[in-house]
């Protein structure tokens, strides 16, 4: 962990760079290798084919939910820092879209326990 899911209306094709989003969002967390060790780092990016924003009528509304999964036992500083940081990325990313049509970004974050997670990652190897 952590898992960054970001998703976003298949009518912002044009408009997204996932090249350079995923990239831009795992440096929130290279910057903080004490809190978020970098072999968990991963993120996805799925454009949604089906969807309905508002009341329907313009299919030019669009909208990007990022979704933060995270394991239990950062702090509430650690957490909000990170969402903070997150959404300034996001914001960014997505600054010259908001100029030229109605566009909703969200960010949520989700915190696990230790119950109901599985772990296998031989990845953490490379950074100790």
């Amino acid at each position: 962990m952590p898992h960054i899911i970001v998703e976003y209306t298949n009518n912002l094709v044009a408009d997204i760079n996932v090249n350079q989003l995923l990239p831009s969002l795992h440096e929130v967390f290279l910057a903080q290798p004490e809190t978020f060790p970098i072999g968990g780092i991963r993120s996805r990016a799925i454009a949604l084919e089906h969807y309905y924003v508002a009341d329907g009528a313009d299919s030019n509304d669009a909208f990007v939910h990022l979704t933060l999964k995270i394991g239990a036992g950062r702090t509430k500083t650690e957490k909000d820092h990170t969402c903070t940081a997150l959404f300034a990325v996001l914001t960014d990313h997505f600054s010259k879209t908001f100029t030229q049509r109605s566009l909703a970004l969200s960010l949520e974050l989700y915190e696990f326990g230790t119950d109901g997670t599985l772990k296998k990652n031989t990845i953490h190897e490379r950074y100790r």
